[in-house]
């Protein structure tokens, strides 16, 4: 028994991850009351963390039973049992370090109950909030971050594709000449390689963009290539229209910082493939910066959301500019836009929908939790594409980080599947201004 382990949850990692009950093993877990009452506040409206409080709530009706608040109910095999921490509870360190009678506190209060009532197990607060782990390491009390889905390693956001020298420069000849690449047996760097992943290939004399495409088995050719008037500035760019276009690659992530034109080629694509699909649509999540809450805003929901949706009309409008006013391809976008062809909406609208015959791209999604990520990804119907943009180094969630949140976290599961790819976009396109803003400030 010495190794079992009592936790108390914040309300912050159900809001983050509502199936986190199953995360913890054969150890107890302990609900203060004061988390259930702040659930319950979150949940009225459709924003994914009010469906994550609605989830949850609805998951510890089945499972309650008037033995929650003694004996503890039962969570599953092989996991321990969940009770309810009651509001008043003795508590003397918290209450004299912290007077104040708030929700913070209280999951504090429970988690020194717990401590001295089972001295011999270790109680473990568990939160995503940095200030309350700084409150309860002052008073002597354990505390972690929830993070059953961080990922270790983030280098890969630093750095741009591979470069790979000192190739025989005939192989390359052979690249530029064979329409289907060359297989990749061929090449001594085979181990090193991701399906989908794009880099470039140098010899002493010539240097080709290539592709490794694992449905062929084979090392291509990318070719610079428009789509619907945008045309890539750089190698980088040139990859993410590579395997935005592939119709076999049906999950796409595109990273890197602002004003690497990652919506726009994304957008650019999907217009470009109109025929193979039925519907476009481009969606991001709302998140109010500094966490206020976007309910007191005036207007409908669709009047609500408009300002955030604002940088996703923009990018249409680049793309419109690059044709004369009245150009048939701008009147197509139009249209598009009336028949409800093309559709650019708060993530919050399609949840429940099924996504089939679609080019979606999911722009900010490093604002997402991996469990919303996966949330998404599981509407996918026959015939979808998925796109996924962000940038790791700006987020806006409060208990999110680079390493904790959805996008980081899908590249790091999805990088060995056939259907996935990643480009990450490190050359700022935008201009010499925010090219600095973004590396100096």
């Amino acid at each position: 028994m010495g190794t079992k382990k009592n936790f108390v949850l914040d309300t912050n990692v159900i809001l983050h991850d509502y199936n986190c009950l199953k995360n913890f093993q054969e150890n107890d877990i302990y609900l203060p009351l004061v988390v259930l009452e702040e659930l319950d506040k979150f949940k009225k409206g459709n924003e994914q963390i009010n469906f994550n409080a609605r989830e949850f709530v609805r998951e510890l009706d089945a499972l309650t039973s008037d033995e929650i608040f003694s004996k503890g109910v039962k969570l599953g095999e092989g996991l321990g049992r969940l009770f309810v921490v009651t509001g008043q509870v003795e508590a003397p360190e918290v209450w004299v370090a912290f007077p104040a009678k708030k929700p913070d506190h209280f999951i504090l209060a429970a988690t020194e109950f717990l401590a001295s009532k089972y001295p011999k197990m270790k109680t473990v607060l568990v939160t995503k909030d940095v200030n309350l782990r700084m409150k309860a390491r002052s008073i002597g009390l354990l505390c972690e971050d929830y993070i059953t889905d961080k990922v270790v390693n983030v280098d890969v956001f630093e750095k741009s594709n591979e470069i790979f020298e000192n190739i025989d420069p005939a192989l390359i000849d052979r690249i530029y000449s064979s329409k289907e690449g060359i297989d990749l047996s061929e090449f001594d760097f085979k181990d090193l390689i991701h399906p989908n992943e794009c880099f470039v290939l140098k010899s002493d004399r010539n240097t080709v963009l290539a592709r490794y495409n694992p449905f062929t088995h084979s090392i291509c050719r990318v070719m610079k290539g428009k789509n619907y008037g945008i045309e890539p500035r750089n190698a980088e760019q040139s990859f993410a229209f590579e395997i935005l276009n592939d119709p076999n690659v049906k999950l796409v992530a595109l990273t890197g910082k602002a004003g690497t034109g990652k919506t726009l080629l994304a957008l650019a694509a999907a217009l470009g493939k109109l025929t193979d699909y039925k519907q476009i649509l481009l969606a991001r999540p709302v998140v109010a910066l500094s966490n206020k809450d976007i309910g007191f805003l005036p207007g409908d929901a669709q009047e609500k959301v408009a300002p955030y949706m604002q940088p996703l009309f923009d990018n249409l409008n680049v793309i419109k500019r690059q044709f004369a006013a009245n150009s048939t391809e701008v009147k197509r976008i139009e249209d598009m836009q009336k028949s409800e062809q093309l559709v650019i909406e708060a993530l919050a609208f399609i949840r429940g929908r099924s996504l089939s015959e679609m080019y979606c791209i999911i722009d900010e999604a490093q604002n997402l939790t991996p469990n919303e990520i996966k949330t998404i990804i599981t509407r996918a119907g026959e015939g979808t594409k998925m796109v996924f943009t962000g940038d790791i180094q700006q987020i806006d969630q409060p208990y999110l980080d680079s390493q904790s949140n959805g996008l980081v976290y899908m590249i790091d599961r999805m990088k060995d599947q056939k259907i996935f790819a990643h480009v990450n976009l490190v050359k700022g396109e935008r201009s010499e201004l925010s090219e600095l803003a973004s590396n100096l400030l």
